[in-house]
């Protein structure tokens, strides 16, 4: 007889098998697991653009439609794929009027340790737009498409009802779309923080937080109930310059709730940028903090963990080195051959791209951090600094994320619980589903219905995913496990007999 294979509670990335060797002198343990890479000048249908660009690194403007300037934001849309979100185009209000703002839908076929193209596929895009005149400022394009010159987006996360969440930094501003990318309401702003770009500033010295130094980091909570948008850049009367400040937004009451956290950089890099933030669980979070630096002259990429609970004696976040991005172990040599002119290949593996702004948790201590190319800008991939840098994805293994936290004491909470609820939770429990061909082809449903309940904080299956007499195939648990993985909240599934103890049956296959 054969064995049966029951898959249950971990995600299966086969493709990506963790290597036990890293790079000397790094101290994190990290290695490459994934590379792939999105041409530079992969030009998507749309409108010429960049007419005000200036040429640079051998690409001379405008372009034949809308490029791909690297992705300010990734987010995991399940079976391999992603949306990639780029920023507002060309870097400046001024010279973006002619960029689309798009979130896409990528499929990167990594190059792992066990092949793969490296190549990232572009299977389609969203456009926002605001056809309901939601946004009561004046908009570039009478269509009401929106551009880089509207907003200058950043960062986004999807809520639990499938909307769409953006930081942006002309605001700095959250911008809420439909699934489709149209603009639901007017932009929400955060008390106190104005750039130099806001539309509703009293006068040209009214800013509070400097150009570009907005929403850039955004995380949603794992319950899907809070948003934490980062500001980039210390305020501008803040005593201390390395202060970057987490603010918490209820997105059931759709207002900023009023707490804050303070994270401070590094002493050596006082005016180091926070490139994304993104939840581990639900108290911990990881982000990029980096310099503006590229090639060569890269310092400070790095990757770092706080726990919200936790503050050192300033009532700073304490934070802990999870992934120097500049020295990653690579001894399957994933990265190589290098490319004629390639810095920075082989192993150790290093990632000295000037904006390094997408970092998302795949889980089994795994991230995938993502570039912005500054499109035709950025050149640090390359020795000569004489070509545009393409975007590149890479999965990375980083063993510290499975390490303790930090000795710290807890941070107190800044406002009271809600008396109504307390501590509560609310599980979401179903079991004896999906049985037979009708309840397989209603369970997307069903989990949809789940994801959109705001007060699910998690889901408990109870087991039999089958009835007790069809066959307990690979093929029939990789589908429910793919079922699985469409849930927006923490799931515990404990196996129920139709799929373990009946699978000797002859009617189940016959397995032992």
């Amino acid at each position: 007889m054969r064995a049966a294979r029951l898959i249950c509670l971990a995600t299966v990335a086969a493709a990506l098998l963790l290597p036990a060797s890293h790079a000397a002198g790094d101290t994190t343990g990290s290695t490459l697991l994934g590379r792939a890479i999105l041409p530079s000048d992969a030009y998507q249908p749309g409108p010429v653009s960049g007419a005000a660009v200036a040429p640079v690194n051998g690409v001379t403007p405008p372009f034949p439609g809308q490029p791909i300037p690297g992705f300010s934001a990734v987010l995991d849309a399940g079976h391999g794929e992603f949306w990639g979100m780029p920023d507002n185009g060309y870097g400046a209000k001024t010279n973006s009027a002619d960029f689309l703002l798009r979130l896409y839908r990528i499929r990167p076929e990594f190059r792992t340790a066990r092949g793969g193209s490296g190549d990232v596929d572009v299977l389609g895009s969203l456009s926002l737009r605001d056809p309901d005149r939601r946004v009561p400022f004046a908009l570039t394009r009478a269509d009401r498409l929106l551009t880089g010159a509207d907003f200058d987006l950043e960062s986004v996360r999807r809520a639990k009802d499938g909307t769409f969440w953006f930081g942006e930094e002309f605001g700095p501003f959250l911008l809420h779309t439909d699934a489709t990318g149209k603009v639901l309401e007017a932009p929400f702003e955060l008390p106190g923080a104005r750039s130099p770009q806001n539309p509703y500033l009293t006068s040209p010295d009214a800013w509070t937080i400097g150009q570009s130094r907005g929403f850039e980091p955004m995380a949603r909570s794992i319950d899907g109930k809070t948003l934490y948008p980062m500001l980039e850049g210390a305020l501008r009367n803040d005593p201390d310059p390395r202060r970057r400040i987490i603010n918490e937004f209820d997105l059931r009451a759709k207002r900023y709730t009023g707490t804050t956290w303070s994270y401070q950089t590094d002493a050596a890099f006082p005016k180091a940028v926070i490139g994304d933030l993104t939840a581990v669980d639900e108290h911990r979070f990881v982000l990029i903090e980096r310099d503006d630096d590229q090639g060569a002259a890269a310092r400070q990429k790095k990757i770092y963990l706080v726990d919200l609970r936790r503050t050192d004696a300033s009532g700073y976040l304490v934070k802990r080195l999870v992934l120097d991005l500049l020295t990653i172990g690579d001894p399957d040599g994933i990265s190589t051959p290098a490319r004629p002119g390639e810095f920075g290949v082989g192993n150790p593996f290093s990632f000295p791209l000037q904006s390094v702004e997408s970092l998302e948790v795949l889980g089994g201590e795994r991230l995938l951090i993502a570039s912005d190319n500054n499109y035709p800008g950025s050149d640090g991939r390359w020795i000569a600094r004489d070509r545009p840098d393409d975007t590149e994805l890479i999965v990375v293994h980083a063993p510290r994320l499975r390490e303790r936290p930090v000795d710290a004491a807890p941070r107190p909470r800044e406002r009271p619980v809600d008396s109504d609820r307390g501590s509560a939770r609310t599980l979401a429990v179903i079991g004896d589903i999906p049985y037979g061909a009708a309840q397989i082809a209603a369970f997307p449903a069903e989990i949809g219905e789940i994801n959109a309940d705001p007060d699910v904080d998690r889901v408990l299956h109870l087991g039999d995913i089958k009835n007790g007499s069809s066959r307990c195939d690979d093929a029939y648990f990789a589908a429910r496990l793919a079922d699985f993985e469409t849930f927006e909240d923490p799931l515990v599934y404990t196996p129920g007999d139709n799929e373990w103890t009946d699978c000797h049956r002859a009617s189940n296959g016959g397995y032992l």
